[in-house]
Parts: structure tokens; C-alpha cells; sequence
């Protein structure tokens, strides 16, 4: 390995946790009906919904593909009655919607020339799953132009879903995920460490095993796990012992109570519902609360008409004292097996 590349953290660039504060959170529109087959049109009431409470505390910046697709994203944020002075167009084209998984990683170093950088993993649609995905691996070359900031290129596959960090130095994901021979067969689970330490700018790693039934990422962790501070995560639990996610979820919860901090410290564990399994033309859906997203002024948490909405909303707003907690259905947007984390990706101030 080549050690003398400088890579983020040698210039001291770190990975803002998603709760730190936010300049912008950055989408692309949804268009690709082979990922909502029969579905498309009624996911975008709630995606609008979603940028209209984007809108009340940051920027939105969408990527569209024409002229064509910026129009038809303008009619439903209109409806939604999103702050358009708050929204962005640009017309960088997409295969796919999933941009926290093709967006960059961005950095902040508040002592550097260029305050802000940008990570450009390379990514393959989940080991190859879905392609083509040649558009989707452009978009953070296309933001760093838009944006003027240095970029840093690893060359391996990496996805935003993928990790979670604290902001202080830790940095969670799954096995399941990072080494799966789809993603970086040549890597040793030592060497994808030291990318993982280099270019997100940590020095504690954690790792857990599966991800939740039905995720065809190979199990992010942003359906299981999610840090809300520093020293707390909120994971997933699963109640009915006959369920298919019932030992798994058990055993990340061990897993969880064995680790520590970059400081040495246990994590704070906050347990998280799960609601019941949705099942939709024979296929179980990753439906899964804690793929909410972290706004400035907001908790957009996913909802599926289940009984254990309020209570998982209630869980997350006493973790988010100073912002709000909102829950939106996700009951047709879960069909293209993601929701309001998988969609999004933050840019830090």
C-alpha cells in the first residue's frame, strides 16, 4: 500500500458528524421506475414533503437530469409548499436516486487553505446490482467543480450508507457491507481500516455483522444503527422472537455494549423499535426507522402506518431536544428499498 499518497486526514480533513450544522443537503430526483416498478408516481408527494422541511433550515441541492425533470421537481415543490429560495437545480444527470450512497463525502478542516474537501468514492450500484450506474459514479466530481473545493480519489468502492460517525473520531459499519467480495475483493479487512481512518478522518473503528432483512446493500448501517451525539447510538430492535431479524438485531445489541469510544468510553445505547415486517409482492422490505435523516432544524424520521410510529418518533425526539421530530410516510417510498437517509447527503457549513 502506498502510504506517501496524502490523503485527507494528513492534511487534517475530518467527516462532520451528520448532526453538526449543515450548509446544504444535497439530492437527486427520483426518476428511474426499474427502482419503484409500478410505484414511481407515488412516491413524490412524500419526497416533496421532505424538501419542503429541508427547505426550513438549509439548502437543497438537486441534481436533475433536463430541463424536463427540473420542471416536473419545480410542480411538486410548489405543491409541497417548499421554500424555493431555499432550492437549487443542477442539471447533473443520474441513473438513480440514491445519493447518499453516489454523492461525495464531504470534509471540513477549519484551519486549511480550502476549508472544505470532498471524498470521490467509486461506486458500483452495490457490488454490481443494478446497473448501469456510470452517471451516478460522476455526480461528485460534478459537485466539486460546482463548488471549487479539492477532491480526494481512493480508487476503491465505498458507500455513504454504509458508515456512521460521531464527529469525534469513531467511525461504525457492518461487515456484511465492507467485506463483501462485491465491493473491494483485493482489501483485507485491515487495509479497508486504514481507508476508512485516512479519508474519513477517524481512528476508531466499529464494526457490527448484518444489516436487516430485505436490504440489498448487503446491510448499511443506517437501517441498524445511528449515532444522534457523540457518545450515544439509537439501534434497532426487534421484538418478536419469531421474526427473521430477531437475532440478529439481538446480537448487534451485544456487539454494541462491548464497544467504546475513541475516548475509551461506552456507548450510550438507545433502542429503537422495528416496525412490523412489510411485504410487498413476496419480497420483505427494509423498512427500518433508523434511516432518519439529521437536518438543521429537523428529524425526518421514515413512518409505515404501524403501530410503533408514535413510539419510535417519541424515542427520537427525547435523542433531538433541539429540533423537531417529524415523521412522514414511507410506506410506498420503502418499495425501492431505502428512504429519507439513503436519498440525501449532507454538506457541512
Amino acid at each position: 500500500m502506498k502510504t506517501e499518497v496524502k490523503t485527507p486526514k494528513a492534511f487534517g480533513y475530518r467527516f462532520p458528524a451528520e448532526f453538526e450544522p449543515h450548509l446544504a443537503t444535497w439530492l437527486s430526483w427520483p426518476h428511474k421506475e426499474a427502482s419503484w416498478p409500478g410505484k414511481i408516481d407515488s412516491i413524490f408527494p412524500a419526497y416533496a414533503e421532505f424538501i419542503q422541511l429541508l427547505t426550513e433550515g438549509e439548502e437543497v441541492h438537486i441534481n436533475v437530469g433536463n430541463q424536463t425533470m427540473e420542471n416536473f421537481a419545480l410542480k411538486h415543490l410548489e405543491q409541497a409548499k417548499a421554500d424555493m429560495d431555499q432550492v437549487f437545480f443542477h442539471q447533473f444527470s443520474t441513473n438513480d436516486a440514491w445519493c447518499r450512497d453516489h454523492g461525495p463525502a464531504f470534509l471540513v478542516n477549519e484551519q486549511a487553505e480550502h476549508r472544505k474537501a470532498l471524498v470521490k468514492w467509486n461506486y458500483n450500484a452495490w457490488g454490481g446490482k443494478y446497473p448501469p450506474f456510470d452517471l451516478d459514479n460522476e455526480i461528485p466530481y460534478h459537485i466539486a467543480r460546482y463548488r471549487n473545493i479539492p477532491t480526494f480519489s481512493p480508487g476503491i468502492i465505498m458507500e455513504g450508507g454504509s458508515i456512521e460517525v460521531n464527529g469525534k473520531g469513531t467511525l461504525m459499519t457492518t461487515e456484511a457491507c465492507l467485506l463483501n467480495p462485491n465491493r473491494n475483493p483485493h482489501l483485507s479487512k485491515s487495509e479497508i481500516e486504514f481507508y476508512l481512518q485516512e479519508y474519513y478522518g477517524v481512528e476508531n473503528i466499529l464494526w457490527l455483522k448484518d444489516g436487516i432483512v430485505g436490504d440489498d446493500t448487503d446491510g448499511h448501517i443506517d437501517d441498524l444503527t445511528r449515532f444522534v451525539n457523540a457518545d450515544t447510538v439509537v439501534t434497532v430492535v426487534e421484538d418478536d422472537s419469531s421474526d427473521e431479524n430477531y437475532e440478529e438485531l439481538k446480537e448487534n445489541v451485544e456487539l454494541l455494549e462491548k464497544m467504546t469510544l475513541e475516548t475509551g468510553k461506552s456507548l450510550n445505547i438507545v433502542e429503537l423499535p422495528m416496525p412490523k415486517a412489510i411485504i410487498f409482492e413476496d419480497m420483505r422490505l427494509p423498512a427500518s426507522y433508523a434511516n432518519f435523516y439529521i437536518a438543521n432544524t429537523s428529524v425526518i424520521v421514515p413512518t409505515f402506518r404501524d403501530r410503533n410510529d408514535d413510539k419510535a418518533l417519541s424515542i427520537l425526539q427525547s435523542c433531538f431536544p433541539d429540533r423537531k421530530v417529524v415523521g412522514v410516510d414511507s410506506w410506498d417510498l420503502i418499495w425501492g428499498l431505502g428512504s429519507f437517509h439513503c436519498l440525501s447527503q449532507q454538506e457541512p457549513v
